[in-house]
């Protein structure tokens, strides 16, 4: 990626901005292809959210992802370029993807900021190939035209724009002044009105009664040595009369689950996967990863006490310890195999969230200066056993086998990634598919050798509790 240093630019105008995409233009012209013009703006306060409900089409891509106790949240709309992939090598594709655009980038402004530049952001479904007519793809990557962030008191707006040889620059300078002016001083308007009340939701299961049959399965094969863990999910059905309000229920969800990633992506006609997960499965920043073990759950209590008592009980029980043990050892192993030497606490701690409690080990690992690019460490972790099983090449395949459900993005990942080999990707759980009046919510649990088939459905009924309280009540 070309960038620019904004000196050579001093003047803020549209003149200067005109004299930019000129240079974009001769550069199109001179390569034979399109180039993408990238400008940052530092700006004194904007809040993501509130800009990506402004700007919100059904129709259109869109990203959001936050995590309200980082102070940090970043959020795209509107794709310059987009791609799909499927199939084992859907990673590289969206990789080679990027670095294809990165190439016949230009950038220019306040790049020294958090979240500027030109950010990618994608959806991997769980499985490297989905049935025809899925929601999304098995991988979904696009630049946005429009990207706004915040980061521990900086905000940051992003432009960017396609440059074609014959581009009418007039255009293009007027869109980009208008951003500029609006994302500058951004005006959130007048307060939206109440709602009218909840709606009546006609609650269904695909199969009733199957889950927890299907846990029986699973530890029968588990008894008989096949594998030693596996995530078996359900998914239960919205319906009712109007269209929900995708990013409505996605803000109530962050205030809610302050300690989780509070996530939306947008698929293009009225499709948009949102959730509120406390999995990360890696953040590359500085050339540092962080990833993390999460296996093991437990209530939370009504009360100090009691809540005491859960998570001691949960620092105890040997079933979750185990479970646990399998996720944490997985990561290691398979970031070794990455060329990144994993470092895990010592000891498991509690991870306590809104309606639940998890066990959590954090890993960290260096990647150096020609370290592993972001995707290929996703490619190689994805799924890790705290949503798929162990061993992955036995467990994985009986998934299908036993659920009744497509995971679509369920289980996969959502995330952003840049330039720099930085990004984030976080865990495609406790979430729900929304298209109109219909919502599709998932929830599922880790079956290991002495789990109980009906503990394990009331696991996934607390952690469903959280989405249903949410949509059921708008």
């Amino acid at each position: 990626m070309q960038i620019i240093p904004s000196n050579l630019l001093p003047e803020r105008d549209q003149a200067a901005l005109k004299d930019f995409l000129e240079g974009c233009r001769e550069a199109a012209r001179r390569k034979g292809r399109f180039q993408i013009a990238s400008i940052s703006l530092a700006v004194k306060h904007i809040a993501p959210l509130a800009v990506l409900q402004s700007i919100y089409e059904p129709e259109e891509l869109h990203f959001y992802v936050e995590r309200p106790s980082d102070d940090e949240a970043l959020a795209g709309a509107e794709a310059v370029v987009e791609a799909r992939f499927e199939g084992p090598d859907r990673f590289a594709g969206v990789k080679a993807f990027a670095d294809e655009i990165l190439a016949n980038s230009i950038a220019i402004g306040d790049l020294e900021a958090p979240f500027t530049g030109p950010h990618f952001f994608t959806a991997f479904s769980f499985d490297e190939r989905v049935s025809e007519g899925s929601a999304f793809a098995p991988a979904t990557v696009f630049l946005p035209r429009w990207q706004v962030s915040k980061s521990r008191g900086r905000y940051g707006a992003v432009a960017n724009l396609r440059v074609d040889a014959d581009a009418d620059l007039e255009a293009l300078v007027q869109r980009v002044w208008g951003a500029y002016q609006k994302f500058g001083a951004f005006d959130y308007g007048e307060s939206v009105p109440p709602e009218a009340g909840p709606q009546a939701c006609r609650r269904s299961e695909p199969a009733p009664g199957a889950y927890a049959a299907a846990v029986s399965k699973a530890l029968e094969w588990i008894g008989r040595g096949e594998f030693d863990k596996i995530v078996l999910a359900r998914g239960i059905e919205l319906e009712r009369e109007t269209p929900w309000e995708p990013l409505v229920a996605l803000d109530r969800l962050r205030n809610r689950f302050g300690g989780c990633f509070s996530f939306s992506f947008g698929g293009g006609g009225g499709r948009s996967f949102i959730g509120a997960t406390p999995e990360r499965l890696l953040r590359v920043r500085d050339g540092r990863l962080l990833t993390e073990a999460i296996a093991g759950s437990a209530l939370r209590g009504a009360n100090p006490a009691e809540d005491a008592r859960h998570a001691r009980d949960l620092l105890a029980s040997g079933k979750d310890l185990r479970e646990h043990a399998y996720v944490r050892d997985s990561i290691l192993r398979r970031l070794k195999r990455a060329g990144v030497e994993g470092r895990a606490e010592a000891l498991p701690r509690i991870l306590p969230l809104a309606n639940v409690q998890h066990l959590l080990t954090a890993v960290e690992g260096e990647l150096g200066p020609d370290g592993a690019h972001l995707l290929d460490l996703a490619a190689e972790l994805h799924p890790t056993p705290a949503v798929g099983g162990t061993p992955r090449e036995k467990a994985l395949p009986r998934i299908a086998e036993l659920e009744s459900i497509e995971r679509g993005l369920y289980a996969g990942l959502v995330g952003w990634f840049n330039h720099l080999n930085e990004g984030e990707m976080i865990v495609g759980i406790r979430s729900a598919l929304i298209q109109g009046c219909r919502a599709r919510l998932y929830a599922g649990a880790g079956i290991v050798s002495d789990s109980d088939p009906q503990k394990e459905l009331r696991e996934t009924e607390i952690k469903l509790r959280g989405l249903l309280d949410v949509l059921e009540r708008m």
